[in-house]
């Protein structure tokens, strides 16, 4: 007769994450993905109809034509799609579950990577084009709360059971 599991038992095979943060991380992915592939679609049309003002601080024409709307030639719409292409993938639930550290490391880089280059876009259309677009701010939303997310599933997983897996 096998005896019942406690509520406070670690696994063995998974790490202790809050069983939140996997689904909150994967639906910030996959609207971070819808966005970005809506301005990348945008992007490759040329299409004016991004639903935004294209007047005053509100333009989003203007920051999607701009210089600053390529990196190296290749166009931010397109690196944002790879981005949150990537993050969904890390945020699928079998990828918390993982006990491979990598994982768990380059989820956590990803993301602060893409914090970093979300203000770097920030500062470009504030400073430099003096004008923002809706579509790019919910984008950059979309990945500062993905960030938020995995910080604190990273920071919570059960340290001991995390360690266990890296030796």
């Amino acid at each position: 007769m096998s005896r019942p599991r406690s509520a406070t038992a670690v696994s063995v095979h998974e790490p202790l994450v809050q069983p939140w943060v996997p689904v909150v991380s994967l639906v910030l992915a996959a609207l971070g993905l819808a966005v970005s592939g809506y301005l990348t679609y945008e992007h490759f049309t040329a299409s004016t109809t991004l639903a935004c003002p294209d007047t005053g601080t509100w333009n989003c024409v203007t920051v999607t034509t701009s210089a600053q709307s390529k990196l190296f030639g290749i166009p931010v719409a397109l690196l944002g799609l790879g981005y949150f292409a990537a993050m969904l993938v890390l945020s699928l639930p079998a990828m918390w579950r993982s006990r491979r550290s990598e994982i768990r490391r380059g989820r956590f880089a990803l993301a602060a990577g893409g914090v970093l280059f979300v203000g770097y876009l920030v500062i470009a259309e504030l400073f430099v084009l003096d004008a923002i677009c809706v579509w790019c701010t919910a984008a950059h939303a979309l990945a500062l709360g993905l960030f938020g997310v995995v910080a604190v599933g990273t920071a919570y997983a059960d340290p001991t059971d995390l360690e266990a897996r890296d030796l």
